[in-house]
């Protein structure tokens, strides 16, 4: 087995650290809504539980297979060029704005709620720098343009 082949399996790893992060999401629910009002920081607490889990899930997810696509849907985003191109904007306006709110809070903020969330939003969007790299591949890798030039 060579090391890609490794990695390829190792994404897998994507799918259990994203249930987690859905577990921490309906975990609060679980108390029911009168203890939620009575204590609203457990809600604080798991909503970082879910942006950690979720951001190391989509770190996963990059090491995932880029010479194929997933489904018809993401094939047709990566085979036009200015969908493929569009994608990549969102996704970087996305960590963008993830990594500038993030650090702001965290630089800002003393201690508390805000600044454990803070956290949460800085390995949420660190993770989804891997997903921005992955993205690149795929496009470069199912480009319908670059296939005909190609030839």
């Amino acid at each position: 087995m060579n090391y890609k082949t490794f990695f390829h399996y190792v994404s897998y790893a994507q799918y259990p650290l994203m249930l987690l992060g859905m577990y921490f999401a309906f975990k609060p629910y679980l108390y029911g809504l009168d203890y939620l009002k009575d204590n609203p920081e457990v809600m604080f607490d798991n909503l970082n539980s879910v942006l950690i889990f979720m951001g190391l899930g989509i770190s996963f997810s990059s090491l995932q297979d880029t010479s194929k696509t997933q489904n018809e849907l993401s094939k047709k985003i990566w085979q036009n060029p200015r969908k493929g191109k569009i994608a990549i904007i969102i996704i970087s306006l996305f960590i963008l704005i993830l990594l500038t709110s993030g650090l702001t809070g965290f630089y800002f903020s003393e201690t508390g709620i805000l600044k454990d969330l803070s956290i949460g939003i800085i390995v949420l969007s660190l993770g989804m720098f891997g997903l921005l790299k992955a993205a690149i591949e795929m496009f470069e890798n199912h480009r319908a343009d670059k296939k005909i030039n190609n030839i």
